[in-house]
């Protein structure tokens, strides 16, 4: 089952020739999950080749100009590439104004439904059959979310050589047991799942902390992520700067990879005065090893736990 991760936009507020505003596109068996949609997204979409027909939700975590402003140009680019397939929105209070008053002003009209989700509480916003995405209160200047898609766990591994030693006939039994059901067979014997299934095994997950200072609660929140994508605005020089303007600095950033035990971490939101970033990669490696830095159209797969 592919995950895949494409960084459309890296940079922190204002844009440069080398990385467009804030865009992280999480593509999940056909299925596309974007988190936040700063200007232009729909030219990055383009060059990266992602479509603009598929299932998609887009999720914003603040209403600050650089992190929703691509949202008018992706529903228009939408519209006239004959888009009929429903678009989900999830955003805090305002987006829905928002939305309405691009409509009602730019004067385009949709050739598909918007649905739009205000989120007014942390927790889970979105609920589907195989995952999850949850939301925390993060530490802005003003109101803002960060986001974990978490898959749920999926069954344990069938072995059918057990069930192949207890006598159970290939077929319509073996289905049943895979899917926790109780088997009772002919002579009576009563077959467990657990006898020829293993545990369930683990889903994936992926924290995306929009724009935020470190805030009480977000190493629980991001416990043992496989990727997290961290707010790294500003090096460790400017951490006064970084508090007054509600980010993180690329030590803080490594800190809560290191506490939550995450896999992986990239930087993200990297200020325009960064045309090296090698120093914000350093001061990250010094605490956590397993750091990069992003880049427009850097592309991350996550693989399945097959255990």
């Amino acid at each position: 089952m592919s995950l895949r991760v494409i960084f459309l936009g890296t940079a922190g507020s204002v844009p440069t020739p080398e990385r467009s505003l804030p865009a992280i596109l999480i593509q999940r068996e056909g299925e596309q999950l974007m988190f936040d949609c700063g200007e232009g997204v729909q030219r990055q979409m383009m060059k990266a080749k992602t479509g603009f027909h598929k299932k998609m939700k887009v999720f914003v975590s603040h209403m600050h100009g650089d992190h929703v402003l691509g949202l008018p140009g992706v529903l228009q680019t939408m519209a006239l590439l004959d888009r009929e397939r429903k678009l989900e929105i999830y955003g805090l209070s305002g987006i829905k104004r928002f939305i309405e008053a691009i409509k009602e002003t730019v004067q385009f009209v949709l050739t598909f439904p918007v649905e739009i989700h205000e989120i007014e509480e942390a927790g889970v916003v979105c609920e589907e059959e195989e995952y999850a995405v949850e939301a925390v209160w993060a530490n802005h200047v003003i109101p803002s979310l960060a986001y974990a898609l978490v898959e749920k766990p999926r069954p344990g591994r069938f072995y059918p050589e057990k069930a192949e030693a207890l006598g159970v006939p290939e077929g319509p039994l073996w289905s049943k047991l895979q899917h926790k059901h109780v088997v009772n067979l002919p002579d009576g014997r009563v077959i467990k799942p657990e006898q020829v299934v293993g545990p369930p095994r683990p889903g994936r997950k992926i924290v995306y902390t929009g724009d935020t200072r470190p805030f009480k609660g977000f190493v629980k929140f991001a416990s043992g992520a496989d990727l997290l994508i961290h707010d790294a605005t500003l090096d460790d020089e400017l951490t006064e700067r970084a508090a007054e303007d509600g980010h993180s600095t690329s030590t803080q950033a490594a800190e809560n990879a290191k506490k939550a035990k995450v896999k992986q971490l990239i930087l993200t939101h990297v200020s325009a005065r960064y045309d090296d970033t090698s120093i914000l990669l350093e001061q990250a490696q010094k605490i956590f090893k397993n750091t990069r830095v992003a880049e427009d159209f850097m592309k991350i797969g996550i693989p399945l736990l097959e255990n």
